[in-house]
């Protein structure tokens, strides 16, 4: 007869003498303790040090962030499914040195240290650099929808908002006239007695609401004076009368020029109408999310526009950014400043889709001295106006030129397989496709968190590790 081993539950167990006995030498939790022991946890710490020592013995900042890093590089961003798994997960368990801090101490640090969190992503840069991760050869740049920490139901328009606080206010006054008439049938009955002062409960609710309404719809307005302001200054009347006589002929715009004003001209067009009425939809869970189409769920979303720059060598992140935009025509600069803000250089190359084509960011000085691919067509299919234009263009045209010759082709044919892999491994292998914090700063710092974690995987896959490369030095 077949033997088996002993498999009942009641079997005593000898617990591990150490909790290095848990894991294996390889695992992806060890990996996190060390790489949190290199980084710099001054400006976390300096807040605790200003504070007395009474009170309880806390839980150690550095233990905090193995679990938050740890709980980013495998998908688990939530407070409370961490504090699950530090009960009945052996990495988490391990990297919180069998303690069990709640949700509601792991929530605080987040957003107490949420900068200083984010800020350890350059410090993982410089570890990727000295591990030889980061050549800046080819830096590809792209964006992906990311949906913010709020209810689709959420949302309500300029005039959908209008429309409430009217309805809410004719409610409010007939509640009034109705608590008027109470009142005065009482005191006919009763005498006059001492009143309550305080409104009912769903009275205060209503009014709360239409406050509410009304803080949320100045909002709009303000954001579309705003905007109306920001495209009178880049397109400003032109002066009119005749022109004196011994005044030269002004020179004629080229065709590039000619675009770019008739851009502004549309951008004032479209703002002048949106200060009329503001188009856009306030969602009053996260008023700082924006409506966005996300082309994988292939429905509107309030999201945010995750920007990342990756470098291809090995596909580390080497500069990311948040955007309230759902295109990307305004980011080709920003990103580009800030790799090199974060690698203290500029990258040899840098390749983007059609979304991130401006034809006055092409010539922009902070491009001198990288090769700069941007592909100047895609989208749907343009009229003839539209194609005229494109043609007319010189910048276009250029552009096209370049891209035909077989270095900026090589490079340019590279870009999809640098940065799309990258989303599809954040979205898809680790499942983050939500923001757990609200608000644009919050998210900003959050996204950069999710890249640091990032990076991190990259160098563990990579066998790299701080006291190898000390002895290797």
């Amino acid at each position: 007869m077949k033997r088996f081993r002993t498999s009942t539950l009641d079997q005593p167990l000898l617990l591990p003498p150490s909790l290095h006995d848990w894991l294996a030498e390889d695992h992806l939790a060890r990996f996190i303790a060390e790489v949190v022991g290199e980084l710099n946890l001054d400006p976390i710490l300096e807040t605790y040090r200003r504070k007395d020592s009474r009170g309880a013995a806390g839980y150690h900042p550095e233990m905090l962030t193995r679990l938050l890093l740890y709980g980013y590089a495998t998908g688990l961003t939530s407070s409370r499914r961490i504090e699950k798994a530090t009960h009945d997960s052996v990495p988490f368990r391990y990297l919180a040195a069998d303690q069990h801090p709640d949700h509601d101490t792991i929530a605080s640090f987040r957003q107490q240290h949420l900068e200083p969190l984010a800020r350890l992503f350059v410090e993982a840069l410089e570890l990727c650099r000295r591990a030889g991760l980061v050549k800046l050869g080819n830096v590809a740049i792209d964006g992906t929808k990311l949906k913010a920490s709020a209810g689709h139901h959420r949302g309500k328009s300029h005039a959908k908002m209008s429309e409430e606080e009217r309805k809410l206010s004719e409610l409010v006054m007939r509640w009034m006239e109705e608590a008027r008439k109470t009142d005065a049938e009482e005191d006919a009955r009763f005498g006059k007695g001492k009143k309550e002062e305080d409104l009912p409960g769903k009275l205060a609710s209503a009014q709360q609401r239409i406050e509410r309404i009304q803080r949320a719809k100045k909002e709009l307005e303000e954001e579309a004076r705003q905007r109306l302001e920001e495209a009178e200054r880049e397109c400003p009347r032109r002066k009119r009368g005749r022109r004196p006589k011994n005044c030269p002929e002004p020179p004629q715009p080229t065709p590039g020029e000619r675009q770019a004003r008739d851009k502004r001209k549309s951008r004032l067009k479209k703002a002048r109408a949106n200060a009329r009425q503001p188009k856009r939809r306030y969602n009053f869970t996260d008023p700082e999310s924006r409506l966005m189409m996300d082309n994988g769920q292939r429905r509107l979303v309030y999201a945010y526009n995750a920007q990342a720059a990756v470098d291809g060598h090995a596909q580390v992140i080497v500069g990311a950014e948040l955007t309230q935009d759902e295109t990307d025509h305004r980011m080709l600069l920003p990103m580009v400043a800030a790799v090199e803000q974060a690698m203290g250089g500029k990258p040899a190359a840098i390749t983007a889709d059609a979304g991130y084509w401006d034809t006055e960011n092409i010539h922009s000085e902070a491009l001198q001295g990288m090769l700069a691919l941007v592909s100047p067509d895609g989208g749907g299919k343009k009229d003839d106006a539209e194609e005229e234009k494109r043609r007319s263009n010189p910048t276009m045209e250029r552009m096209r030129e370049l891209l035909k010759t077989d270095e900026a082709k090589a490079l340019y044919k590279q870009r999809k397989t640098i940065v799309e892999p990258v989303f599809g491994q954040i979205k898809q292998a680790r499942g983050i496709r939500e923001f757990r914090l609200r608000g644009f700063e919050k998210t900003k710092a959050e996204w950069k968190l999710i890249c640091l974690t990032h990076n991190l995987l990259k160098l563990y896959r990579h066998a790299w590790l701080p006291k190898r490369a000390g002895q290797a030095a």
